[in-house]
Formats: structure tokens, sequence, C-alpha cells
């Protein structure tokens, strides 16, 4: 807390001005001014306490490197700088930008027009929090990065729609994130739905005994989020979805090299290719080393011809 830059982000991190708080988080707190934009993001949408500390410190630390390494310097140091915040976003966000592009949709990341420097760089915060604390619980899907794209494209847009105060055209009242603020609600409601679906697929792998075209990786799981069908699955999101249905119970086995065969009930699987391992799959893997032994082969005969 010592280095300027550190005090810097600490202080952005702690510009709450203009949010709402509910009534019943962490009241003492609240009189006593020691929430900043990560605790606001938790009250809203439910993340794990211990979560947001670990992310406070990896947003920290992402900014304040940063802004240190400006070049021309901030001027003053101990403000954190429009481009630190926006050289974070660049790098955050690029893959995020990129499947909105791929699948023809609008990003959720939104700013109010003709507002404040200071309310700008507030949002830019608050997304970029969002993002680092849906990373943090997400456990395994973080090895379905279009899965989390999924997420937070939706999580974004409630965000958006809190800060602009946003009234439901049903019940007549500002609209509130779809799972709530309760503890753990993200954990519980977001993340457990798809790592069950993990899980299921992964018991269906025998430890590795069972051919891939029998069961479904991360990859095969991610494809679907390549695909416009996956905001069929809405926000909340149905149980009765595509992704959530067994991937290979109504869908039979495509083999290598055939089109995926066309199924009146529509499953996650392996909807472009399946690998089929047979004996021969090592003189693949090692292409390269065999044809090295066949030119170094070649030489030597030459050589000693």
């Amino acid at each position: 807390m010592q280095l300027e830059e550190i005090k810097a982000a600490v202080a952005a991190l702690r510009n709450i001005r203009g949010l709402t708080w509910p009534s019943t988080f962490e009241p003492q707190r609240q009189k006593g001014g020691d929430l900043d934009l990560l605790d606001w993001l938790r009250a809203m949408f439910g993340f794990q306490r211990d979560s947001v500390r670990n992310q406070r410190e990896h947003l920290i630390l992402f900014l304040a490197n940063v802004h240190i390494r400006l070049e021309p310097k901030a001027d003053p140091l101990s403000k954190l700088d429009d481009r630190a915040v926006d050289v974070v976003m660049t790098k955050l966000f690029n893959n995020y930008r990129k499947w909105c592009k791929f699948l023809s949709r609008k990003h959720s990341l939104r700013f109010p027009q003709g507002a404040q420097p200071q309310e700008i760089q507030q949002r830019k915060i608050l997304y970029l929090g969002l993002y680092l604390l849906i990373w943090g619980e997400a456990a395994n899907i973080r090895f379905m990065p279009e899965c989390l794209c999924y997420i937070f494209h939706n999580m974004a847009y409630e965000l958006h729609g809190l800060l602009a105060g946003n009234v439901s055209i049903v019940t007549g009242e500002n609209i509130r994130p779809s799972y709530g603020g309760d503890e753990e609600a993200f954990l519980k409601k977001v993340v457990t739905p798809f790592y069950r679906v993990i899980r299921k697929e992964a018991g269906k792998s025998q430890h590795g005994k069972t051919p891939h075209s029998a069961w479904s990786n991360y990859d095969d799981l991610n494809e679907y989020f390549w695909t416009s069908d996956c905001f069929s699955l809405g926000w909340p999101m149905r149980d009765d979805g595509d992704f959530f249905k067994s991937v290979h119970d109504s869908r039979p086995v495509t083999m290598a090299g055939s089109s995926p065969q066309k199924d009146s009930t529509k499953s996650t699987g392996k909807t472009n290719f399946v690998e089929t391992r047979t004996f021969w799959h090592i003189f693949r893997s090692f292409d390269r080393m065999w044809t090295f032994y066949i030119l170094a082969l070649q030489a030597s005969c030459v050589s000693f011809h």
C-alpha cells in the first residue's frame, strides 16, 4: 500500500459513487465506508467472499503494473490513468470481442453517453471486476473459454441494466440480476449446472478406457458456444436447454470423416470432428520424427554409397 501505483488502483476501486447497496449487505462496513466496487458486485451477483478478496488483489496488481509502465508517465502517479484501464480491458476482453463478432452479436460493454470521466472509469472497472470474479469461480469451466464468454455476456448486460436503472415492464420495479445476490448464488446456480455436464462426460471416459468417440471433452462441449444455438439457453438458463441434455443418450456416435447425423432431438456433443484412435495413431502423432528418421537413413545411404 506504500507504492503510489497501488494507492491509485485502490482509490479507483473505492469509487462507489452512485451505486445503490442492499440495506442488508454488511451494514457496518457500509457505515464505515469500507466497501469497494468488487464488494458491490458480490452484493448484486452473489460471488463468494474469499473469491472477491482474491480477485481484488488480482485486479489491483493488474492495474498498478500497467499504470506504472505507461509512456509517457501518468501525472499524477497517485491517480489511476484511463490508459491503464483501457490496456487491461483490451487484454481481458480480446477473446470476448472476437466471440461476439464471430456470432454477429453486439457486445455488452456499454457506457453512458456524456458521462464524466470518473463515471466511465468506474464502469470499466466494474466490467473488469465482473469478468475476473466469473473467471475466479469458474473452476473447470475455465477450460471452456467461449462458455465463459457466454456467461459474461449475459451478466454484463444485467450489470448495464442495474447501472442504468432499467425498469421491468412486468413488475414495474428496477431490474435485478437473474440469480440474485444470495451468498454463493453464482457458484450454485451458474457454475454448478455446467460442472455437472462436464463431470458426467468425464465419467463416461472411464479413466481413458472409453474411445474418444463415446464421450465429450472440454473442446467438444465448448463447440456449442461457438454457435448461435447457445443463446437458446436463455438467461436465466433453462434447465431443459440443449447443453444440459445428455450429450450421447439421444445421438448416435459420428465416426471420423463422416458428416454429423441430424437428429430430431438436439443435443450437445461431437459436432464437427470425432477423433477415432487406432494403432496407427502412434505414427500419425510422431510423423515428423518418422520423417526425420527416413531422411536421415537416405542421407546416410547416400554418404556411404
